[in-house]
């Protein structure tokens, strides 16, 4: 998505034929789509509001919201086209003041920013949940068992800071605990539940001393990959200390809409809610940069108010496809509060330097770090400065040939899970779906290549070797979005592999609808998912997805070696751009822990 688009000729779909004043100049501009228009044309004659300067400023807040803001920041806006004709600053927003769809209520007008209703509603929700959240009294904690347990776990991986971070965890029913990869996210967490298991075994309150824990990421991927780490992490305790290990159990991650119950009459609500709370005593949430305004909302209103919430995530990371930036408002929100529940992990694990340097330089923006790094000779990091069509083509082919034959190799071995590990191997990562730096110009490409060689047959759209990318969730079939797979030759058949909830899931290619080749994905995509090597194709530098969120997401995907193909402008750019939305949840954090 880009900010404006350039509309070809008077029949585009995307201009309103009906629109007039200010709507149908900005439309017109490629700044409002025609379903803007539309929405804020009907709202207004709801409203009896006949004031151009209002309508256009709803038409621009479905906008804000379409592009991932809560809502919209008039002073702001103009900034998008600077070229046209705004309304003067301060006389549109007295205005919008005055509305008659603010005194109504179709459109909240608050913090300086004008919302649809629904919006504020959520905002202001996951607001009020989280502050009664933090306004309850402290669960019981028998001090001295919990001084033993820290002694059990300490050493090895485990770090004065991770501890310092578990036994302030154990003591609060919510924790935000954030860190780059590699920091130790989800060791801690599994400190956390060996811990908290140990002390439910001297709670009055559960016979059995057994918890009931809950693992949950927006995608299935990500959900699979929280499931295995912790899996592994829990392991490790329970080799010295196998009773808490029996108590934590296994573990199975599941997506939020399924912790949540999806419901097939509402793409909004869930079967659990404030009159059917979640049964977990315990409820981890990874990736929590992904999760949007609305499914936060969700979550949290159905938490039992007793039960422990422990967000991960990463809020340097790209923000949410939909409305909100939740866990970067929550991060700055609650920072300097005393009762702040944000612990946050720096100390690096990993022996990857040269990519942990990297990232750190674009975390900090430093743009001249960041070149420095990049131009390096490292085992670790890679660059081709270019972005020439044909010197981009050059870097690409030998890596993505070599990676989608691996996968073709063992596809055509009847070897499945084989086949699932060399996907996990190699990754090309693109900011765009579509044009010349997009994902569809680059998984042809790589088919083409696969197609030019004489033992390879990729005609058809379930060849052998296709790398899958599930891209919506499908309950019926068990699938989830973010989940990969390829196609398989079984005999004389051939079958679909999805890699899901730390099992291979079969079917046949045809009963998988909501599916995409994967031999490059975007970097919004990605995220939830690591792999050993990576390749960023980054676009020109004017690209206006082009910023440092989409940059550092894509280089932390790297557990090995991260290659960025790209102009030095194009990474200068990255650097400087940052990808803000408009909300008022951290504003409100901030108040609410100031005040008297």
């Amino acid at each position: 998505m880009t900010e404006t688009f350039e509309p070809v000729g008077e029949h585009d779909w995307r201009l309103a034929a009906s629109a007039t004043g200010l709507l149908a100049e900005f439309n017109a501009a490629g700044l409002l789509s025609a379903a803007d228009v539309h929405v804020a044309t009907r709202v207004a004659a709801l409203g009896e509001e006949e004031d151009e300067r209002v309508r256009l400023a709803v038409a621009l807040a479905v906008r804000a919201v379409r592009r991932g803001s809560v809502g919209l920041d008039l002073a702001a806006v103009p900034a998008i086209a600077p070229e046209l004709a705004w309304p003067e600053a301060e006389a549109w927003a007295a205005a919008v003041a005055a509305s008659p769809l603010v005194a109504a209520g179709a459109v909240r007008w608050e913090l300086g920013l004008l919302y649809l209703d629904r919006y504020h509603r959520l905002e202001t929700q996951v607001h009020a949940d989280l502050e009664a959240r933090l306004a309850q009294a402290a669960p019981g904690i028998d001090e001295a068992r919990l001084d033993a347990a820290l002694a059990r776990v300490r050493g090895g991986r485990f770090s004065p800071e991770q501890e310092a971070a578990v036994a302030a965890a154990v003591r609060r029913r919510t924790t935000i605990l954030t860190g780059g990869p590699g920091t130790g996210k989800t060791t801690t967490v599994a400190r956390l539940l060996a811990l908290l298991a140990d002390q439910a075994t001297g709670s009055t309150q559960r016979r059995e001393g057994r918890l009931s824990i809950a693992l949950a990421a927006p995608t299935g991927k990500a959900a699979t990959r929280l499931q295995e780490a912790v899996a592994a992490e829990v392991a490790e305790v329970g080799e010295t200390w196998p009773e808490v290990a029996a108590l934590v159990g296994r573990l199975q991650g599941q997506t939020l809409h399924r912790l949540l119950g999806w419901r097939p009459d509402n793409a909004t609500r869930f079967r659990h809610d404030r009159g059917n709370r979640l049964k977990y005593d315990v409820v981890v949430v990874d990736e929590s940069s992904m999760v949007e305004l609305t499914m936060m909302g969700r979550l949290l209103e159905a938490l039992r108010p007793e039960s422990v919430l422990v967000l991960l995530g990463d809020p340097q990371q790209l923000t949410s496809v939909g409305a909100g930036a939740v866990l970067g408002d929550l991060v700055a929100g609650y920072d300097g509060r005393p009762d702040s529940p944000v612990a946050a992990l720096t100390r690096n694990f990993r022996s990857t330097d040269d990519i942990l340097a990297l990232s750190v330089a674009l975390r900090a923006g430093d743009a001249d770090t960041v070149v420095e790094v990049l131009r390096t000779p490292s085992d670790e990091v890679s660059w081709v400065d270019t972005s020439e069509e044909a010197e981009v083509e050059a870097a690409l082919r030998p890596d993505s040939l070599r990676a989608a034959r691996a996968v073709w190799a063992a596809a055509v071995a009847e070897q499945p899970a084989l086949a699932i590990e060399e996907l996990d191997r190699y990754r090309l990562l693109c900011a765009h779906r579509e044009g010349p730096y997009g994902v569809r110009r680059w998984n042809q490409r790589v088919e083409r290549w696969l197609a030019e060689e004489v033992d390879v047959d990729v005609h058809g759209p379930s060849y052998v070797g296709r790398p899958l990318l599930v891209t919506s969730n499908d309950y019926a079939l068990d699938v989830y979005n973010g989940e990969t797979g390829v196609v398989v030759q079984q005999g004389d058949r051939r079958r679909a592999f999805v890699a899901g909830s730390g099992r291979l899931k079969e079917f046949a290619p045809g009963r998988l609808d909501a599916v995409e080749t994967m031999h490059a994905m975007t970097i919004h995509k990605s995220q939830g998912s690591q792999v050993e090597r990576v390749t960023v194709l980054l676009p020109e530098a004017d690209s206006r997805l082009l910023t440092r969120e989409l940059f550092y997401t894509a280089v932390t995907r790297a557990q090995q070696h991260v290659r960025v193909v790209g102009s030095e402008a194009a990474v200068r750019a990255a650097v400087a751009t940052r990808a803000l939305r408009a909300t008022g949840l951290q504003q409100r954090l901030r108040e609410t822990g100031s005040a008297p």
